[in-house]
């Protein structure tokens, strides 16, 4: 139960995709990582009385570690642990076709 503290899913939402390990938020293989609002839906952000869970896309080449820390922090505290699961990894911001040396170090 929440101790007064109101829960923003768009902010959330906002804060995270501004992070520069995130590439994106991503529901999940079922899209069960989501917020239910009246008439619309927030993808990658799950807001529970007990917990709310937050799915990203990765960007290369931060680590799990980076990209769950960043997003903690972008949050900010709350009164609910908050749970964050990386469902892919994107190449580095900028990597283009154009650019083999960016795709190659994607793949390393």
């Amino acid at each position: 139960m929440s101790l007064g503290v109101e829960i923003d899913a768009d902010r959330i939402a906002t804060a995270v995709q501004a992070l520069p390990v995130v590439a994106g938020l991503h529901s999940g293989r079922f899209g069960e990582i989501a917020t239910l609002l009246r008439g619309r839906r927030i993808p990658g952000i799950r807001v529970r009385d007990d917990e709310i869970t937050i799915g990203v896309i990765g960007r290369y080449p931060a680590t799990a570690v980076e990209i769950s820390d960043d997003v903690r922090a972008a949050v900010g505290p709350l009164d609910r642990p908050i749970h964050v699961r990386i469902g892919d990894i994107a190449a580095p911001a900028g990597a283009t076709a154009e650019n083999p040396d960016t795709i190659a170090l994607a793949k390393e």
